[in-house]
C-alpha cells in the first residue's frame, strides 16, 4: 500500500517581496503569491491529486494559500487541522529586518551562520518584544513551549510530534494528505522524510507555491528516487520548481 503526501509552501508574502525576514510576524500574500497559490490548486487538479485533509500552521500566509488552491481544485469542504508546531522557523532578532540590513548590524559572518547553519540559532527575542510576533493564537500554549530564537533542528524537533500524532494518522486512514507550511517547516519534514544529512538540508530551498507530492510506502519512506531539487518527492512542475529554488537561493543576504 502506499500514501499520499502533498507538500506546498505558501505563495510569495510581503515580506518575501521586501527581502526581510518574517518567521512568527504575521504578513499577506502579495498578488503574486495569491497567484502562485491558485496555480497550485489548478495543478493538483490538472494531475488529479485531490486532497483529502489539510494540515496547515498558524500563520495566514500558509492558511490563505491552501484555501486558493483547494477553491481552484474543488476541495474548500475538506477538514482543516492547523497547529503551531507547523510554523515558520522563529528568527528571534532578525524578524522584521532586512535581510540585507542585517550583515551591517550584527555582521555578514554571524549573519550566515543564523542563516545557514542547522543548529545555531539566531538571538533571542523575549515573548513580549513587538516583533516576536506571539500573540492571542497562541494563549492556549505553555510559554515554555513558545519560541525565542530557533535554527532548523529546532524547528524539526518541534514539528515531529505533530507529523507523529497527527499527520501520521490522516496517511494511515488512506486519505490524500496536503501539508500547507513554510519554506523551513517544510524543510524540516522533507529533512525526515529522505533522511537528509544536516550538511544537506542547509542547501535545500524550497520554492513559494509549487506543489512536491510524496508517494510513500508502508513503512512512510519515499518510493521514488531523488529527482529535480534533491528531493525524492515528485513536483508537479519540475523545471518551475527548480528555476523558484534557485531565485530563493540567491535573495540577498
Amino acid at each position: 500500500m502506499s500514501y499520499k503526501l502533498v507538500l506546498l509552501r505558501h505563495g510569495q508574502s510581503a515580506w518575501n517581496l521586501e527581502n526581510k525576514f518574517t518567521g512568527w510576524i504575521d504578513v499577506p500574500l502579495t498578488e503574486q503569491g495569491e497567484g502562485e497559490a491558485r496555480r497550485a490548486g489548478q495543478d493538483l487538479a490538472r494531475a488529479g491529486i485531490l486532497p483529502d485533509i489539510l494540515h496547515t500552521s498558524l500563520q495566514v500566509r500558509a492558511i490563505h494559500t491552501a484555501e486558493l488552491a483547494l477553491h481552484e481544485c474543488g476541495r474548500s469542504w475538506i477538514p482543516v487541522r492547523r497547529s503551531w508546531r507547523l510554523n515558520e522557523r522563529h528568527y528571534g532578532a532578525l524578524q522584521g529586518k532586512d535581510k540585507s540590513a542585517t550583515a551591517a548590524e550584527f555582521g555578514a559572518d554571524k549573519v550566515k551562520v543564523w542563516r545557514r547553519s542547522y543548529d545555531i540559532p539566531p538571538d533571542p527575542l523575549p515573548i513580549d518584544d513587538p516583533s516576536s510576533g506571539i500573540d492571542e493564537r497562541y494563549k492556549s500554549l505553555d510559554p515554555d513551549l513558545l519560541p525565542r530564537s530557533e535554527c532548523l533542528k529546532d524547528v524539526l524537533e518541534r514539528m515531529l510530534p505533530y507529523w507523529d500524532d497527527d499527520i501520521v494518522p490522516d496517511l494511515r486512514a488512506g486519505g490524500t494528505v496536503l501539508v500547507a507550511a513554510h519554506g523551513n517547516s517544510l524543510r524540516a519534514l522533507v529533512k525526515h522524510l529522505d533522511g537528509m544529512t544536516p550538511e544537506a538540508v542547509v542547501e535545500l530551498n524550497l520554492p513559494t507555491g509549487e506543489v512536491l507530492v510524496y508517494e510513500l510506502d508502508d513503512a512512510l519512506q519515499p518510493m521514488s528516487a531523488v529527482g529535480p531539487g534533491g528531493v525524492r518527492g515528485r513536483y508537479l512542475d519540475p523545471e518551475r520548481a527548480v528555476a523558484g529554488a534557485d531565485a530563493v537561493a540567491h535573495q540577498a543576504g
